[in-house]
């Protein structure tokens, strides 16, 4: 028996192998903001998040699309931002509604992606919401770090209202990107219904 020869069926591309980074990288992250290692957690973030821009890139770049990957990848980023989430809720408290309605909307969106797959329907790739979403994660996350690392549980005080902002606006971009995403999904599962299939538009 041969292999298939369709090249959405590869597994070990680069792309596929940046997302598997992306999850192992969730470890140290943690580790390092749960003891407070801001510099340590700071670079996993900002490995993290190069690694989730470029994998993309040279996926279409390089004809790397694989099935594998529209799956991996969205998986990468939720399981990456509910880690840093918790971790911000816990050393933030005043933090922490925030930080449930951002785990919340990243549990639904994967239990979501989950269901289409047991359906037999392949996630769509991220939306460009999605991406903005994540991107104002990412530097929410990396600013909120450096006020602390760099001026302490002093300076964290002084700039709370800046941190609540950051993490309101954050909530707003993560919740517009569910709400569209949802649609997807309903629109996802009303074509299922209605021919059987799924054709990514």
């Amino acid at each position: 028996m041969g292999q298939s020869s369709n090249p959405e069926d590869r597994i070990f591309t680069i792309p596929n192998v940046l997302s598997f980074i992306r999850i192992i990288l969730i470890i140290p992250m943690t580790i390092f903001f749960l003891f407070r290692n801001y510099l340590g957690a700071a670079i996993c973030v900002l490995v993290s998040a190069l690694s989730d821009m470029f994998d993309g890139m040279i996926a279409r770049r390089f004809n790397q699309v694989t099935k594998l990957g529209k799956i991996l990848d969205p998986i990468a980023d939720k399981l990456t931002l509910v880690a840093v989430i918790i971790c911000i809720g816990i050393i933030i408290p005043n933090a922490r509604i925030l930080v449930a309605i951002l785990a919340t909307k990243d549990i639904l969106m994967l239990l979501g992606g989950a269901y289409l797959i047991h359906l037999g329907i392949t996630p769509p790739a991220a939306k460009w919401y999605g991406k903005a979403a994540t991107v104002i994660f990412y530097v929410s996350i990396i600013v909120i770090v450096g006020i602390d690392l760099f001026g302490g549980a002093a300076a964290s005080e002084r700039y709370s209202l800046l941190i609540m902002i950051l993490l309101a606006v954050t909530s707003v971009a993560m919740v517009f990107a569910l709400i569209m995403y949802g649609v997807l999904f309903f629109r996802l599962l009303n074509e299922k219904k209605t021919d059987g299939k799924y054709i990514e538009q």
